[in-house]
Formats: C-alpha cells, sequence, structure tokens
C-alpha cells in the first residue's frame, strides 16, 4: 500500500493536520493507498511557494519554458506502463483505455503545448500613427481542480499550458483517483522544476478544494467537474474577479439520420456510449433514431453491447471495467430503477454485474440499454454518468433537434449521417459547444473545449487555453514622425 503525500515546494510532504483518506480499487473494493486530508493551512503553504517562485518563473521566455515542458513528456513517456496501469487500478477502467487515452494524452498534452507556445506569434495592429502589440503576460498563481475520470489526462491538459504561460500552479486532483497526480509530481521533482512551481494537495473538495477556490492569491480556477460542485466554485470565485473556466457535466444526443450506415458506424455509436463505463462527459447518452431505422438500429446496436466483455481491468480483451465507487454504482442504479417509474423499459443490463473472486465487490454495472422512455424525462435529461442510454424515436429532423436541445446541458453531440451538408446544417441548430459528425471523440488539440448552459463556462484547448492562462495586455506606441 502506498502512502501518498503532498508535493509543495519541491517536497513531499504530509498534510499539517497528519490527517488521511483511504484510496480504494474499486474493481476490488480494496484499500489501496492513503492520501493527506489537507486544509486550509496546506493551501496557504503552497501559496507561499508560489509567491517565492513567481517570479523567476515568470521572467523566463516562453521557449525557455516550453523547454521544461518537454523535459516533463520525455519523463512521462519512459513511465507510460507505470501510468496505464496505475490509472486502471485507480479508476477501475480496462489497461487498454487507459493505455490508448490516459496515457497517450498526457504525454502529447505536454509536447502538443510546447510546440504552440513556441510558435505563437506576437499580434500587432498598425494604425496611420501608432502600433499596437499584444502582450501575453503571466496571471500569477493558478487553481487547478480536476475530476476522477480522466485524472492525468485532465491535470496535464490544464498543467501545460498553466506553466508555459508562466503561471505557477497549485493542482487538487479528485481524492477517489490520486495516484497519477503523485507520479506527475514524482517526475516534476525528478526532472528538476524549480522549487514551488508546481504544487500537488490531495483532500476532499469540501474542504482543501473551497479554500483554494477561495485565496485571496490564487487569481485563476480551472475547474472539471459536476455541475452542482462547479456553481459553489462560480459562487465563490466570481465575486472575487478571478479567471474562471469551468467545464462541468453532459446530457449529449447522438442523433442517427435515415441514412447513416449503421454497419459502418455501430461500434463507434456502442464506444461513444460506453466508454469508460459511460463515465466520460462527452458520451452519448440520449440516443435519438429516425424511426424507419429504429428497430434495426436497436438490434445491431443491443448485439454490439452484449458482445462487450465485463471484468478484471488489467485483462487485455476487457472492453468495460468497474465504476468509480461502490457509491456511485447506487446512484447509477437509482437511475435505472427511476427509468422503470417513469414508464420506460431495460431492454438490456440494468443491474450490477455478477463477478466472482477478487472483483465481487467489485463496482461493475452491466451497460444498460432503456427505451420507451419519454425524451422529458429526468431519466433522460439528467446526467447519469454511467453505462444507461435511453433511445428515443423522431420522425424529422426539426423533432431531432427539438429533443436534442431538451436538457439543461449543452456539451456535445455526435450526428451520424451519409449527407454530411444536412449534417452540418442540424449541428448549428444544437445548443452544444462541440459536434461531431461521423465520429465522435475525434480531438483536434487546437479547437476550443467547453460547453454552453449548465455545460459550463469558457473555452480551452489550443490557444484558447493559452490566452486563458494569461493576461492580455495592449501597448500602443506612437510613431514619432508623426
Amino acid at each position: 500500500m502506498n502512502a501518498i503525500k503532498n508535493y509543495i515546494n519541491g517536497e513531499f510532504i504530509n498534510s499539517k493536520n497528519d490527517g488521511e483518506i483511504d484510496n480504494i480499487n474499486p474493481a476490488t473494493n480494496e484499500k489501496i493507498a492513503t492520501i493527506p486530508r489537507s486544509s486550509s493551512q496546506d493551501i496557504q503553504d503552497a501559496v507561499d511557494a508560489c509567491n517565492l517562485s513567481k517570479s523567476s518563473w515568470s521572467k523566463l521566455t516562453i521557449t525557455e519554458r516550453a523547454e521544461w515542458l518537454d523535459k516533463i513528456a520525455d519523463e512521462l513517456e519512459k513511465r507510460f506502463e507505470d501510468i496505464s496501469k496505475l490509472e486502471s487500478i485507480d479508476t477501475g477502467k480496462p489497461i487498454s483505455l487507459s493505455r490508448n487515452v490516459d496515457a497517450t494524452r498526457s504525454v502529447s498534452n505536454f509536447r502538443f503545448f510546447a510546440d504552440l507556445a513556441r510558435n505563437m506569434e506576437t499580434k500587432q495592429f498598425e494604425m496611420s500613427d501608432a502600433i499596437n502589440k499584444i502582450v501575453n503576460k503571466p496571471v500569477g498563481i493558478a487553481g487547478l481542480i480536476t475530476p476522477w475520470n480522466l485524472p492525468l489526462y485532465l491535470l496535464s491538459w490544464k498543467v501545460a499550458p498553466a506553466l508555459v504561460m508562466g503561471n505557477c500552479v497549485i493542482a487538487k486532483p479528485s481524492e477517489l483517483t490520486p495516484m497519477t497526480a503523485n507520479l506527475l509530481a514524482e517526475v516534476i521533482h525528478q526532472v528538476g522544476l524549480p522549487k514551488g512551481v508546481f504544487n500537488l494537495i490531495q483532500g476532499y473538495g469540501n474542504e482543501c478544494g473551497q479554500a483554494l477556490v477561495s485565496h485571496p492569491e490564487i487569481n485563476l480556477i480551472s475547474f472539471t467537474g459536476g455541475t452542482t460542485t462547479g456553481k459553489i466554485v462560480a459562487k465563490t470565485a466570481a465575486p472575487m474577479f478571478k479567471k474562471i473556466s469551468l467545464e462541468l457535466g453532459g446530457k449529449n444526443a447522438t442523433i442517427i439520420l435515415d441514412d447513416a450506415d449503421l454497419n459502418l458506424h455501430i461500434d463507434n455509436i456502442v464506444r461513444s456510449s460506453f466508454l469508460n463505463q459511460g463515465q466520460v462527459c462527452l458520451c452519448g447518452s440520449r440516443i435519438l433514431v429516425h424511426e424507419s431505422i429504429y428497430f434495426s438500429f436497436l438490434e445491431m446496436f443491443t448485439k454490439s453491447v452484449s458482445s462487450m466483455k465485463i471484468g478484471n481491468p488489467l485483462n487485455e480483451d476487457t472492453k468495460l471495467g468497474s465504476l468509480i465507487s461502490n457509491e456511485h454504482l447506487e446512484k447509477v442504479d437509482s437511475y435505472v430503477k427511476l427509468a422503470i417509474e417513469e414508464g420506460g423499459d431495460v431492454h438490456y443490463g440494468g443491474q450490477r454485474s455478477n463477478l466472482n473472486d477478487d472483483f465481487a465487490k467489485g463496482a461493475f454495472y452491466e451497460p444498460t440499454i432503456i427505451v420507451n422512455l419519454d425524451y422529458k424525462s429526468r431519466t433522460a435529461t439528467e446526467e447519469i454518468f454511467g453505462p444507461v442510454v435511453t433511445i428515443h424515436k423522431f420522425n424529422d429532423i426539426e423533432e431531432a433537434i427539438k429533443i436534442a436541445n431538451y436538457t439543461n446541458y449543452g456539451l456535445a453531440a455526435s450526428i451520424w449521417t451519409q449527407d454530411t451538408t444536412l449534417g452540418e446544417h442540424v449541428a448549428e441548430k444544437l445548443d452544444t459547444g462541440m459536434v461531431w459528425i461521423n465520429c465522435w471523440l475525434h480531438r483536434d488539440l487546437r479547437v476550443p473545449f467547453g460547453g454552453v448552459k449548465d455545460s459550463g463556462l469558457g473555452r480551452e484547448g489550443g490557444l484558447y487555453s493559452l490566452q486563458f492562462f494569461s493576461e492580455l495586455q495592449n501597448i500602443c506606441t506612437m510613431n514619432d514622425k508623426y
């Protein structure tokens, strides 16, 4: 069992109060580590460390800071298999997913932002008698709060641009998945990043997380997590005029038009529904199918879902691992029961998976398909964040758009059609920040990432991240000859 510590001012240390939180492997329900139960005192120590370091760090050129990101990426790549295994153990996700998504993106995020920053052009606007130059200055101290579903993937997505733009960082990962954040701290320590530039605080969100958000010397908050917690973050940070980015929940629509090539796309549609056991904010948990192909789609979809192997996350052929905890499993199961109360039918799945031996107490739940449910029901409009999809018929494009937009969320959607012109027309009418046509989770890291309505505030990704993690200053210089 591993005793994880905080990382403050270049040292691995316990919390000031020596409190501990148990870290549980959700696939076995066994204790695998302890983490500090940090408080506002630990946040203050991290702020003090940032204040000692931020002047010298911000004075480095952006090219010099980009070189540090490259060093971190190189060392992370050496520990690629460690990342994959730790992420699988900590989250319960299949190790194949940890390799292909989590570990891969954690390395590429650092390299991407290093290259992007190196090639960032200084913007200038000429007037007849003067020139305006736009300067990106560091914000100061960045507070980064990340969720449990993609721990290092999303942490690296925030740390890399924050550092390269000259900020010092205080990161707070989910208390449910601390292990790869700790690995990142080990890597940063090993490459010799200056002390105090990166700090990592473990603990509960309502304790050290709230202290991070409310600290007056922390200038920026980037939060990824649930909408309810996001509202608390916004309520705390907005009156203090901090820069805020909130990437929150989703209840995303998958729209299957009548000409969709199901033979070509069915496996990708299933992937969009159940990747990481449905515990991805971008998963398409509401599937809208044109009535003319509804039954053929349902048959193909069910057949593909039924072939997904559930079991030991460390097995190479496992497609579905465990949910993040047994508590979360109970929440997911409560929505399946609610769907039945609301008039829906469980077409497939709908209960805890019965596994033997080491995994009998794990948080495994069958992939679940619910049909005959009103699209206005709670089950069809509230975020479940698990392996549960609802399938709904529509008879024309306008009805599909109405159903898709009938939710408080607006993160993403996917559209499946052979008529891509029509697909783009439908996409523009959806109240979402992102839309994929004939694909899903096909990511270009240069594009803006984020949602509307209850799915969040602001955009990150590419130059949008570099702008968010900096303050824009305009310098207007008069030409003397005028």
